[in-house]
C-alpha cells in the first residue's frame, strides 16, 4: 500500500537496490507459483493469479479471513493482487483483468472483481468487498497509465526531505 503514492522505480536505500525490481520480483513470485501449480488447484495458471490478505473458504465452507501465499494457499485467489500489480506486470495483470471479465464474470459485481475467488470451489466468491482491497486497484492501474499518483507524491516537499532524511536515494527523482 506504500506504493500507491511512493514511486518504488529507481528507489534504493542501504537494504534494497531498487525497490521496483523488488516489487515486480514479489509479484512474479505469485504468478509464476500459479503457473506452476504445485497443489494443482483448478483453474490456476496464467490468466488466474494473485495472492494476499482476503476472505478465504475454509474446508467446511463457511467464510473466514487469511493471509493467502504460496505457503499458505488454500485455492484462492484474490484479483486485488494481480490487479494492484499492473505496474510491475502488465501484460500478467491485464490477463487477469481480461478472464475476470470475459470468461468469469460472477466474479465481477457492480465495483468491480470481488475480493476472494475461487474456480477449484465451484467457482466460489465472496459477494463483498474490502476497502482496503479495492482502494488499490485504480490507482496502481493510473501508475501504470500514467504515473500520476507518483508524481504527485514524489514530488511533494514534505516526502522529499522525509525520504532525503531517511537515507533514500532515487534516479528519478531530485531529493
Amino acid at each position: 500500500y506504500s506504493y500507491l503514492g511512493l514511486d518504488p522505480t529507481g528507489l534504493s536505500d542501504r537494504l534494497v537496490k531498487n525497490y521496483f525490481d523488488l516489487n515486480r520480483s514479489h509479484a512474479m513470485i505469485q504468478y509464476s507459483y500459479s503457473v506452476e501449480n504445485p497443489k494443482q488447484w483448478k483453474g490456476y495458471g496464467p490468466n488466474y493469479w494473485g495472492f494476499t490478505a482476503s476472505y478465504t473458504r475454509n474446508q467446511d465452507g463457511t467464510v473466514g479471513y487469511d493471509a493467502h501465499n504460496p505457503k499458505n494457499d488454500r485455492g484462492v485467489v484474490t484479483p486485488t493482487a494481480a490487479l494492484s500489480s499492473f505496474p510491475y506486470t502488465p501484460k500478467e495483470s491485464m490477463n487477469v483483468l481480461r478472464f475476470l471479465y470475459t470468461e468469469k464474470s460472477e466474479f465481477i459485481g457492480s465495483a468491480g472483481p470481488y475480493d476472494a475467488t475461487s474456480i477449484h470451489y465451484g467457482n466460489w466468491f465472496t459477494p463483498r468487498y474490502l476497502a482496503i482491497d479495492q482502494g488499490t486497484i485504480a490507482p496502481m492501474i493510473e501508475n501504470y497509465r500514467t504515473g500520476l499518483l507518483w508524481k504527485l507524491f514524489m514530488n511533494a516537499p514534505e516526502i522529499k526531505n522525509g525520504l532525503r532524511k531517511l537515507d533514500f536515494k532515487s534516479t528519478k527523482y531530485n531529493f
